[in-house]
């Protein structure tokens, strides 16, 4: 696998993100370190056009920013009356009609949804700033190995929003109910010990350790057979849902296709 993901030619490069694919393996790269992976409308845009161009080899994605920061947030011009230029500001969106204002936030929804597909695992590597919508990116990953100097922050809620990036699910999956309403009504600092403590992180590593210690990750998860993957995954995103006894159950038809698949009677 090739290593750093600059080596290869990118399917993607446009508005802040970057998409490269080594086999089975694709890379995602927040690409505006200057402004700490702010991000905005267009770069939503990108990360759902990254989603479509995946190849159907691909197996696991990593999600990386460039920079000192993963990612500071929502690009500050957007809260300026005048917002991004080519964008509707905040103001003209909340002068839309209601079928409108929905669909342009299901819109921006759609660079947050596809990573937790059942086909791949996505991996987020997380070091320095991870706020708002950063830090809602990251959520939307499978997992999150953090850099030591990690700083985790929901800050919709202290400027009069609400976190709408899809982060909310994931969150109260991860901490819990209370914690996750502490976390997001206070706006604070989660730095890595409590990442790690509170299930939001699966490790944490000194930054200069970080992306290796990701490529460790997608190695050793690359080396289970695709199909057991795909099938475990689905079992453990819907486990939530459904009752012990619906669970079992699931778990019975899950492993009847794999058996008749090894064995080579499957449909």
């Amino acid at each position: 696998m090739a290593s750093p993901d600059q080596e290869l030619a990118p399917l993607l490069d446009q508005d802040g993100v970057r998409l490269t694919v080594d086999d089975a393996l694709a890379t995602v790269t927040l690409t505006n370190p200057a402004k700490r992976n702010a991000q905005s409308p267009a770069l939503w845009r990108a990360l759902a056009e990254a989603g479509r161009r995946l190849p159907g080899s691909v197996r696991v994605v990593v999600l990386r920013g460039e920079g000192k920061s993963f990612s500071a947030g929502l690009d500050r011009q957007m809260f300026t009356p005048e917002g991004i230029e080519g964008e509707p500001s905040f103001i003209d969106l909340a002068r839309s009609g209601d079928a409108e204002l929905d669909a342009a936030i299901a819109g921006f929804q759609e660079g947050f949804t596809w990573w937790r597909r059942n086909d791949l695992v996505s991996i987020a590597a997380v070091q320095g700033h991870a706020i708002g919508a950063g830090f809602q990116l990251a959520l939307a990953c499978d997992l999150r190995v953090v850099a030591d100097d990690v700083q985790f922050a929901m800050r919709e809620t202290s400027l009069g929003l609400v976190p709408d990036l899809t982060g909310t699910h994931p969150l109260v999956s991860l901490v819990g109910y209370g914690r996750a309403v502490e976390m997001c009504l206070t706006g604070r600092f989660v730095h890595a010990e409590e990442a790690v403590g509170s299930g939001l992180a699966t490790v944490a590593v000194p930054v200069a350790e970080l992306d290796a210690t990701v490529r460790d990750l997608a190695t050793a998860i690359l080396a289970a057979p695709r199909d057991a993957v795909v099938e475990t995954k689905a079992l453990l995103r819907g486990a939530g849902d459904r009752t012990y006894d619906e669970q079992r159950a699931a778990e019975r038809a899950a492993q009847a296709r794999r058996l008749r698949d090894l064995a080579g009677v499957g449909e």
